[in-house]
């Protein structure tokens, strides 16, 4: 059996970053939180890829966290990076900075966490490399993770019960 791969959180890391127009906003004339989650999304995705080299496909958002109300006009940058590995699935957590170019401001608007699992070319889960941080922060997140997974495999059984209640219910 070969040793499995390790990678450092940094080689995944990715970075998009795009203004704020009008049509990208609300009735309360701030960024729609849909827009924002599709942005994650695909920010986390490419992230998870860079990781493992492979076609990943979203699992599960595990978590949007809006601090922040991100206005037309700012700049949004989402930066990802897988912070935790299991066997076939990778967490990314995303950070979303709204950058105020006209008062040089930049803030914190949400955090997100996803997970995503690697697939090979028949569409089966396959292993993927091992994560480690190489600063402090990035050797917290990963030591973290081993509880949000655990908080993961958690709600998915829960998830598998409500299934199952609805599995016979279109309607409640």
């Amino acid at each position: 059996m070969t040793e499995r791969q390790r990678k450092s959180m940094s080689e995944s890391r990715t970075i998009k970053t795009q203004q704020v127009f009008p049509t990208d906003t609300n009735h309360h004339n701030t960024l729609f939180g849909g827009r924002l989650m599709a942005m994650i999304d695909d920010v986390a995705a490419i992230a998870a890829t860079r990781h493992c080299g492979r076609s990943v496909v979203t699992a599960s958002t595990d978590s949007v966290d809006f601090i922040k109300p991100i206005r037309p006009g700012e700049i949004v940058s989402l930066v990802s990076l897988v912070t935790y590995t299991g066997n076939s699935s990778l967490e990314v957590c995303v950070k979303i900075i709204a950058e105020n170019v006209l008062e040089q401001t930049k803030q914190l608007a949400a955090i997100s966490f996803l997970t995503f699992v690697a697939l090979d070319e028949n569409n089966k889960p396959v292993q993927v490399p091992e994560v480690y941080g190489e600063t402090e922060d990035q050797v917290w997140l990963n030591e973290t993770g081993k509880e949000r997974a655990q908080k993961r495999k958690e709600r998915v059984t829960q998830s598998k019960e409500l299934l199952n209640f609805f599995a016979t219910k279109l309607y409640v």
